[in-house]
Protein backbone atom coordinates (compact mmCIF):
# COMPACT_ATOMS: atom_id res chain seq x y z
CA UNK A 1 0.00 0.00 0.00
CA UNK A 2 1.66 2.98 -0.84
CA UNK A 3 2.10 5.71 1.79
CA UNK A 4 -0.69 8.34 0.26
CA UNK A 5 -3.13 5.84 0.23
CA UNK A 6 -2.58 4.37 3.96
CA UNK A 7 -2.65 8.31 5.20
CA UNK A 8 -6.13 8.99 3.31
CA UNK A 9 -7.71 5.91 4.94
CA UNK A 10 -6.07 6.52 8.28
CA UNK A 11 -7.65 10.36 8.02
CA UNK A 12 -11.34 8.27 8.21
CA UNK A 13 -10.42 6.19 11.32
CA UNK A 14 -11.04 7.49 14.56
CA UNK A 15 -11.89 5.34 17.94
CA UNK A 16 -13.85 6.65 20.59
CA UNK A 17 -15.21 5.24 23.89
CA UNK A 18 -16.14 7.04 27.15
CA UNK A 19 -15.58 4.19 29.17
CA UNK A 20 -11.66 5.04 29.27
CA UNK A 21 -10.64 2.22 31.59
CA UNK A 22 -8.18 2.88 34.38
CA UNK A 23 -4.29 3.10 32.35
CA UNK A 24 -2.50 2.91 35.58
CA UNK A 25 -3.13 -0.57 36.03
CA UNK A 26 -0.70 -2.90 33.93
CA UNK A 27 -3.18 -5.31 33.33
CA UNK A 28 -5.22 -3.05 30.97
CA UNK A 29 -6.33 -3.66 27.24
CA UNK A 30 -4.12 -1.02 25.33
CA UNK A 31 -6.71 -2.15 22.35
CA UNK A 32 -9.74 -0.86 24.75
CA UNK A 33 -10.76 1.97 21.75
CA UNK A 34 -10.82 -0.30 19.31
CA UNK A 35 -10.97 -4.45 20.52
CA UNK A 36 -14.34 -4.46 19.10
CA UNK A 37 -13.08 -3.96 15.45
CA UNK A 38 -10.15 -5.88 16.59
CA UNK A 39 -12.21 -8.93 17.17
CA UNK A 40 -14.65 -8.26 14.28
CA UNK A 41 -11.55 -8.28 11.75
CA UNK A 42 -9.84 -11.41 13.36
CA UNK A 43 -13.10 -13.34 12.98
CA UNK A 44 -13.08 -12.62 9.35
CA UNK A 45 -9.47 -13.07 8.52
CA UNK A 46 -9.63 -16.70 10.13
CA UNK A 47 -12.94 -17.12 7.90
CA UNK A 48 -10.40 -16.82 4.54
CA UNK A 49 -7.04 -17.59 5.46
CA UNK A 50 -5.85 -20.64 7.85
CA UNK A 51 -2.18 -21.22 8.77
CA UNK A 52 -0.98 -24.86 7.64
CA UNK A 53 2.55 -26.40 9.13
CA UNK A 54 4.36 -24.88 5.92
CA UNK A 55 4.83 -21.46 6.56
CA UNK A 56 7.76 -19.64 5.74
CA UNK A 57 9.25 -16.13 7.27
CA UNK A 58 11.49 -14.20 4.20
CA UNK A 59 15.14 -12.99 5.60
CA UNK A 60 13.25 -9.38 4.65
CA UNK A 61 10.49 -9.88 7.00
CA UNK A 62 12.55 -11.17 10.40
CA UNK A 63 15.72 -9.15 10.28
CA UNK A 64 18.67 -10.77 12.09
CA UNK A 65 21.61 -8.69 13.10
CA UNK A 66 23.45 -11.56 14.94
CA UNK A 67 26.84 -13.43 12.81
CA UNK A 68 25.91 -16.95 10.78
CA UNK A 69 28.89 -19.50 10.77
CA UNK A 70 28.55 -22.11 8.32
Amino acid sequence: MKRDRFFHILRFLHFTDKNEPDVTDENSDQLWKMRNMFEILNEKFSKFYSLSEHLAADKVTVKYKGRVIF
